[in-house]
């Protein structure tokens, strides 16, 4: 289905697109709430005709809801509600629940203009979005507790005010995470020394090879040295008893 906007809608389209629509969007949402027409040729030229008003009107709004958004913008609302020791609600905080708590703070916002995906079922500060004017959207807090005091505590730790119980839990899963992570250092620091420690020895070792291989080279060069010293020795005696031998005489003479 073809409609034609009347203003701004997220991801749709801006004030006066004509733009196609699912049928059942449209005839649930966007007509009803007057946020578009149906794109017939009589609706287009109505609206040509009260373009330039329809403009204005949504200025002076968005003007409107941003000098309310500058009010409203961070904002927190207090909201007392049942809960189990783990901090489940017995039951659910929901759109005209928050719309409720800023009107009791002094604004009015409509059940609609609050927007929650899903219904908050926990304690603890939430932030939810308030849309003001669909060109101007705020976000508040809603601080869900058991009591006034806990929300107090709420609003000054940051974190959900739960049972003993369920607190002992949360703070033995932090001692535990706190614990693994010292473990895991040590563990790299053992490993980072056994490494240098592998390093060393490997160093050493290799000192010691070099040493012994020197060594071994000397002791080989020293005993070449006296075998061609003994073999000098050797050939000069031999050659000194060719000498010193007397000649024998022929007896025929």
């Amino acid at each position: 289905m073809e409609v034609i906007l009347l203003e701004r809608i997220e991801k749709l389209g801006q004030m006066g697109e004509v733009v196609k629509v699912k049928p059942g969007f449209a005839r649930n949402y966007l007509l009803p709430q007057k946020k578009a027409l149906r794109a017939t040729d009589g609706n287009k030229a109505v609206f040509e005709a009260q373009k330039a008003q329809l403009e204005a009107k949504n200025l002076e709004n968005r003007k409107e809801a941003e000098a309310v958004g500058g009010k409203m913008d961070g904002e927190a609302i207090v909201l007392i509600r049942q809960a189990g020791e783990s901090g489940q609600l017995y039951g659910s905080v929901n759109a005209r629940d928050i719309a409720g708590g800023l009107t009791e703070a002094g604004f009015t916002v409509a059940r609609n203009q609050v927007e929650l995906n899903q219904p908050i079922k926990t304690l603890g500060l939430h932030d939810v979005t308030v849309r003001l004017h669909p060109e101007v959207s705020v976000t508040v807090t809603a601080n869900v507790a058991r009591t006034e005091e806990e929300a107090q505590v709420q609003a000054d730790t940051g974190q959900a005010v739960v049972g003993e119980e369920a607190q002992q839990a949360a703070n033995a899963v932090d001692v535990a995470s706190q614990a693994a992570e010292a473990v895991a250092a040590q563990a790299d620091e053992v490993f980072e020394e056994e490494i240098a420690g592998d390093a060393v020895a490997e160093s050493a070792a290799e000192v010691e090879a070099e040493a012994a291989a020197v060594e071994q080279a000397e002791a080989d060069a020293q005993e070449r040295a006296e075998l061609e010293a003994r073999a000098k020795a050797q050939a000069e005696a031999e050659a000194a008893e060719g000498d010193a031998a007397p000649e024998v005489e022929d007896e025929d003479k």
